[in-house]
């Protein structure tokens, strides 16, 4: 088993690949969102992300499930009515996601 150390490691190898894959900016517009607003669903990134970028819903949600199944700094919890999800930052990848993403 890893320890919280090795993992925080991993965590950050698997973010500056996923990082290195952004060819147009919005990989790293996502982790931005994140990072100034902790906790939104896949609407509201679509939102935000359609400001700047020609981007579906559908490829947002593919972007948002990868960040939380692969790299894993994300948890999902319904909502009260349980209609939609809410995506939440884990915190203690913060620092870590931050410090990438603006050495990017």
């Amino acid at each position: 088993m890893l320890s919280p150390g090795e993992i925080k490691k991993e965590i950050e190898e698997r973010l500056k690949a996923y990082l290195s894959r952004d060819k147009s900016g919005i990989r790293k517009e996502l982790l931005t969102i994140f990072i100034r607003i902790r906790s939104l669903t896949i609407a509201d990134i679509h939102a935000r992300l359609n400001e700047r970028f020609s981007i579906s819903i559908k490829a947002v949600a593919s972007m948002v499930g990868t960040i939380a199944s692969r790299i894993g700094i994300l948890h999902v919890r319904k909502n009260p009515e349980g209609s939609t999800g809410v995506y939440e930052v884990k915190e203690q990848y913060l620092e870590i996601m931050t410090r990438i993403v603006s050495a990017i």
